[in-house]
């Protein structure tokens, strides 16, 4: 169920309109930014939350000065077209909305100024990215993280991605779920397109913003519902490769992965090989919060639906 629209050159059309020409700035060298918000369907109360959707927009807003993308929108005005456009579309299951902004004159030629910038936004039906009941497998990757000081980490720049790429399919081509991928220290930086957490004598450890990381929302979610709800506190160090094959657990989150254990790296077990205590609390913690199940994280979730669907 449900009909596909997108916001395009500053209105509502069905997605299949939604059409850039092939000489786009952004599509030919990579100049845009964007964020992935989810929405997330639950069924008994009839009703789709979006997830943080303010808190992503204010990262777009900061993606967008780094690389001098100028837009004419408020955060106000981006969650309420978000979510004007996620009822439009009616979906009843879980979704993935994608903002982007990006250099759209058709011109030829490096660079970042003198050139038009404009705004899209749609959405797509988008289940589990990765298994979060079984566990995933990874590998560590030869492609480094890129540095900060090459493209800037801490905006979610489109082509940026075919780094994240690269170490995805390489994982994927060597029979593994997902890549850990290091930063140029040596240290490990983050999956693909997720963070990554360990769990080393009850003590939560991720890598800090100085690693190269994208500072994610879900990672910070995480980390308030573990110190709140499980008394455990976060350290965020940098984490050398060989304490992956020593923790007690590990996890990745993100948007799209959500939380997603770890149960193997490099061939071999993390843990005990399965999903562990800490990893399992915080999934079930993060899964009732995502779908407005738990009161105490309503700030965190928007109903998108004025009518629910199954009132």
């Amino acid at each position: 169920m449900g009909t596909p629209y997108a916001y395009f050159q500053k209105q509502f059309v069905p997605l299949s309109e939604a059409k850039i020409g092939i000489m786009t700035h952004g599509f030919n060298y990579g100049t845009g930014v964007f964020e992935g918000v989810r929405g997330n369907w639950n069924e008994e109360q009839g009703q789709m939350f979006l997830f943080r959707m303010r808190d992503h927009f204010e990262r777009f807003t900061r993606s967008c000065r780094i690389l001098k993308i100028d837009l004419p929108y408020t955060i106000d005005q981006y969650c309420e077209m978000t979510t004007k456009l996620v009822e439009m579309c009616g979906f009843e299951e879980d979704i993935y909305i994608r903002p982007l902004g990006y250099k759209s004159s058709e011109a030829v030629g490096v660079r970042l100024h003198n050139l038009d910038d404009d705004f899209l936004l749609f959405v797509t039906p988008f289940g589990n990215y990765l298994d979060v009941d079984a566990g995933i497998r990874c590998c560590t990757s030869t492609w480094r993280r890129i540095d900060d000081n090459s493209i800037p980490a801490r905006a979610k720049v489109t082509g940026l991605y075919v780094n994240s790429a690269l170490a995805k399919t390489e994982a994927m081509e060597n029979g593994f779920d997902e890549a850990i991928m290091l930063n140029q220290d040596g240290h490990v930086s983050e999956g693909s397109g997720e963070n990554i957490f360990i769990i080393w004598k009850n003590q939560l450890l991720t890598p800090p913003a100085s690693d190269n990381i994208l500072v994610g929302i879900t990672r910070e979610s995480i980390i308030t519902m573990a110190r709140d709800e499980l008394g455990v506190q976060t350290v965020e160090r940098s984490i050398d490769r060989s304490e992956l094959y020593i923790a007690d657990e590990c996890f990745m989150t993100g948007t799209a992965a959500h939380v997603s254990p770890v149960v193997e790296v490099d061939h071999r077990n993390v843990g005990d090989g399965g999903i562990g205590p800490i990893t399992a609390k915080l999934q079930k913690l993060y899964f009732d919060a995502i779908k407005g199940r738990n009161p105490k994280y309503a700030n965190w979730c928007t109903p998108a639906y004025s009518k629910l669907v199954k009132a």
